[in-house]
């Protein structure tokens, strides 16, 4: 048995009907390597317009409660054009916590988790452009 007909048994055994839908958003977190709910509605929507964000939503947690997949280190940051600079940021995690952080603290947490990745030695950040 693959991997999306266990899941399929899995969701079945947990009371989930399995609607077309559903089978899209299977395939599509399968497929792809998406790291935010936001990215397989994108996709998802891409597919089939009539898609709503709940609906991978509440897909997202029933694959999290039979085990299927984990939340635990997804997140999207959403930063302004001028992130770093006068606007600061807006981190949102998973589990919609919403972080503000002035620039000067978006600046050290960009410089701490460069040094610690080992981009940054003794150099400091001139400036952050953001691409989207």
């Amino acid at each position: 048995m693959n991997k999306k007909d266990q899941i399929i048994e899995k969701l079945k055994e947990n009371g989930c009907r399995i609607t077309k839908q559903r089978l899209m958003l299977i395939d599509i977190i399968l497929e792809n390597d998406c790291s935010s709910c936001k990215e397989i509605f994108y996709k998802a929507s891409k597919a089939d317009h009539r898609i709503g964000v709940a609906t991978v939503y509440r897909m997202i947690n029933a694959l999290e409660d039979i085990g299927a997949i984990s939340r635990k280190n997804m997140y999207k940051v959403e930063c302004s054009d001028n992130c770093g600079a006068q606007g600061g940021c807006e981190i949102i995690l998973d589990d919609n916590t919403i972080c503000h952080l002035s620039p000067g603290n978006w600046n050290k947490v960009v410089r701490e988790g460069m040094r610690r990745c080992g981009y940054l030695k003794n150099q400091k950040i001139a400036k952050i452009k953001v691409e989207n």
